[in-house]
């Protein structure tokens, strides 16, 4: 109970310094911000520091149109600031085609993590098993040490940023299965919920970011798999423990104003003070330069 309280108490006192530090930026002057769903909690954590507005105002400024598309907006001039996972190939064709350059930096880590009902006995599988299940190389819960049934596997599309993770993270060079239109969901909420729902019983596996999961989205009747023994938790993905993780941004067009709002905002999460915002938003923070 105390080491909770301690945590508490830090977790406050980062956010309250970070937010005493934040660039001032007035609410018709806060740049057009868009990227991943998993990064909205942090767009209205930056918001409320730099405007000084609520959450409540905050949300109801603030939308997310997905990794990939966000890319789309920034490029297109729709959206001056991402917030943002690694996209497709083809977001950063796009902005190569349009001769527009983009500044990127790393300002925290996420990782894959593999959801499945919880009424599969099953508890933990190797980063192998899960490279051979996307595959098609197993296709039982019994070659893994569940029961005798099919493996349902779910995917997500291609242009999320979740997908786009799995690919670079887990998959690597092996070549993913092909997944039927009713296995692949567009929304991150739809794959969970249809890992959860009854229908499924207990032998369908599905794939999302760990922030999303741990922090937005977390439904009864799902559980999360350990990988290789490992579970995943902010520690253990920030320590390196948990075998994958991958940086998420901060993106700005580079021909944004040097005292633009947006810059602002893009210069201060490289400080100690901008970290500690993203860590109070329930974050792993990554390291400050």
């Amino acid at each position: 109970m105390k080491k909770i309280i301690f945590m508490l108490m830090l977790l406050v006192f980062c956010a309250s310094a970070a937010l005493a530090d934040c660039p001032a930026i007035d609410v018709k002057d806060y740049p057009v911000v868009d990227g991943s769903t998993a990064t909205l909690p942090l767009s209205y954590k930056l918001m409320e520091a730099a405007a000084g507005v609520s959450e409540a105002e905050a949300k109801a400024a603030i939308t997310h149109n997905k990794t990939t598309q966000s890319f789309y907006s920034l490029v297109n001039g729709e959206a001056d600031l991402l917030l943002v996972y690694e996209p497709s190939a083809e977001a950063w064709e796009f902005a190569k085609e349009e001769g527009v350059e983009l500044m990127t930096q790393a300002i925290g880590y996420d990782a894959p993590v593999f959801l499945i009902n919880d009424k599969n006995p099953v508890e933990s599988l190797t980063a192998q098993q899960i490279v051979d299940i996307y595959a098609g190389k197993i296709t039982n819960w019994s070659e893994v040490g569940g029961e005798d049934s099919d493996i349902i596997a779910y995917q997500r599309v291609e242009t999320s940023g979740s997908q786009v993770m799995m690919k670079a993270q887990v998959m690597k060079d092996t070549p993913m299965m092909d997944a039927p239109k009713e296995l692949r969901t567009d929304e991150m909420g739809e794959l969970v919920d249809a890992i959860a729902s009854y229908r499924n019983t207990a032998n369908s596996i599905g794939y999302s970011v760990y922030y999303y999961i741990d922090n937005m989205y977390m439904q009864q009747g799902i559980k999360l798999l350990s990988v290789d023994g490992v579970a995943p938790t902010n520690a253990t993905i920030a320590s390196g423990e948990y075998p994958w993780r991958q940086p998420f941004y901060c993106v700005i067009r580079a021909d944004a104003p040097e005292n633009s709002p947006a810059r602002k905002l893009y210069d201060w999460l490289a400080t100690p003070e901008g970290r500690a915002l993203v860590e109070a938003a329930g974050y792993v923070a990554a390291e400050a330069e």
